[in-house]
């Protein structure tokens, strides 16, 4: 048997299946914690710090409206990126195990379980986590805390469009030097595959790229996960705690949704990136910190600074250089080779036969709208390769897993001209957010979905316009 090496996690409200796996973990993994709900989740995280969680789906607490395995799998995804979620779920629901791979999961693995098939999963998850965290070896690419665990994130795909043909000449001009980036688009275009592409080709790709969602992270606790805080700072403050700066010295920090953090903290921001250093809550020691900045955002920053809610010397300072990503509507030469790439690459995982599209399928891709761009082009191949019963998919493939029959990315869960547009001024954008809460009766997973954004972002954005 190979050396036990590894952290895991177990949450879930099964008394004997805690038990049961308390005893059978260990002769695989050194360290093995569980919890009954997600309750102290959080605080567990920061003091077990695992490299795998393996989480329940249901428990009996009422944390939201949706099912809570897939809410707290998003939020582990978003406080610790680098940990693998694996989902423990009674139901061989497919939609369901779909559903929790577009938010960040590992694998999943249904009850009953069988010992060997969970060990196999657990043990890959454990490896892909501690290859991120680098407690194995250095991460080829050399980056922990990726935004998105989706297959988009490997490889940058250039394609041979006009508009990424001259991004990638800017990108191979800015990557080596410490330029600050700005990188801007809409939802899904893949902004931060392109934040890594950028640290990968840098002269600081053997350090760590420590990726943040500016726009998930509470108001409270926004100075604390950026610079850190020091024991006793507040209540929960049990340890010390090193924040996203001090963790991507000499290396990269990405901040993604930089347009949503709130303008009074904007300043605390740019003291920071100006002084080159930080000081953790409760402390009185300024920090030196060296770091190459990537931000990304899909607002028009120009127009919030306008209106007075974006800090004009902030955008200077993170506007070095300006990449303006194109939908994949501009781009269309790109969208079959793409969802060819998507196509092998969840045939591999899935272990389906599949070995390409026929030319009804590549006519359905190359006529939808694809306001969701990369992601959404992504999830339909994903369900269709999940789903599919052939060795190439069809347009009745990709029709029958969009929705019911309409073109891809236009089912009954969206709305034409909704997804991945919040990124015009502020009258239309609380336009589009009023809209989709209407749509869905308030219901934030099923608007925030509809808005192609998360659901911190959302909160958010009803915050602002006081919806």
């Amino acid at each position: 048997m190979a050396s036990k090496k590894g952290k895991i996690l177990i949450v879930d409200d099964n008394a004997g299946i805690r038990q049961a796996l308390k005893i059978l973990l260990p002769v695989h993994f050194a360290e093995v914690e569980t919890l009954p709900s997600p309750v102290t989740l959080v605080s567990t995280l920061e003091r077990f710090r695992p490299d795998v969680v393996l989480l329940d789906m249901n428990f009996n607490t009422s944390i939201n409206t949706g099912n809570e395995g897939l809410y707290w799998a998003g939020e582990i995804k978003k406080m610790v990126p680098e940990v693998e979620v694996v989902l423990f779920t009674a139901y061989a629901d497919i939609q369901l195990a779909v559903e929790g791979m577009k938010r960040g999961a590992f694998d999943f693995i249904v009850k009953p379980w069988d010992n060997e098939k969970l060990i196999e999963v657990l043990t890959a998850a454990r490896d892909k986590a501690r290859k991120a965290m680098g407690r194995d070896a250095r991460s080829e690419s050399g980056m922990t805390g990726a935004v998105t665990p989706d297959l988009i994130g490997g490889p940058m795909f250039w394609g041979s469009s006009r508009p990424m043909a001259a991004i990638r000449k800017t990108v191979e001009k800015i990557a080596p030097t410490d330029a600050t980036v700005l990188i801007t688009g809409e939802n899904g275009t893949g902004k931060d595959v392109l934040a890594r592409e950028i640290h990968a080709r840098s002269l600081r790709s053997g350090k760590p790229m420590v990726a943040v969602d500016a726009g998930a992270i509470t108001e409270t606790l926004f100075e604390s996960e950026l610079f850190g805080h020091v024991k006793g700072a507040f209540t929960d403050a049990h340890t010390d705690h090193v924040g996203k700066f001090e963790q991507a010295d000499g290396g990269t920090l990405f901040l993604d949704e930089i347009g949503n953090i709130p303008l009074h903290l904007q300043a605390k921001l740019l003291r920071a990136i100006q002084n080159r250093s930080i000081v953790r809550v409760g402390g009185n020691e300024s920090k030196p910190i060296n770091i190459r900045l990537i931000c990304a955002t899909n607002m028009d920053l120009e127009q919030l600074v306008r209106e007075g809610r974006f800090r004009e010397d902030l955008y200077y300072r993170i506007n070095t250089v300006h990449i303006a990503l194109p939908a994949l509507r501009e781009r269309k030469e790109d969208i079959v080779p793409l969802a060819q790439l998507f196509l092998e690459r969840f045939a591999q995982k899935y272990h389906r036969p599949l070995s390409g599209l026929d030319e009804s399928a590549k006519t359905v891709l190359e006529s939808g709208r694809w306001s969701g761009n990369i992601r959404e082009l992504q999830n339909v191949i994903e369900k269709a390769v999940i789903l599919s019963d052939g060795t190439v998919l069809t347009a009745k493939d990709l029709d029958a897993r969009s929705g019911s029959g309409m073109t891809p990315g236009f089912g009954p869960d969206v709305i034409p001209g909704l997804t991945g547009n919040l990124l015009h001024n502020a009258q239309e954008e609380e336009r589009l957010v009023r809209k989709a809460m209407e749509r869905t009766d308030g219901n934030i997973s099923a608007a925030a979905k509809m808005l192609g954004v998360s659901r911190p972002t959302l909160y958010a954005k009803l915050k602002k316009y006081g919806l």
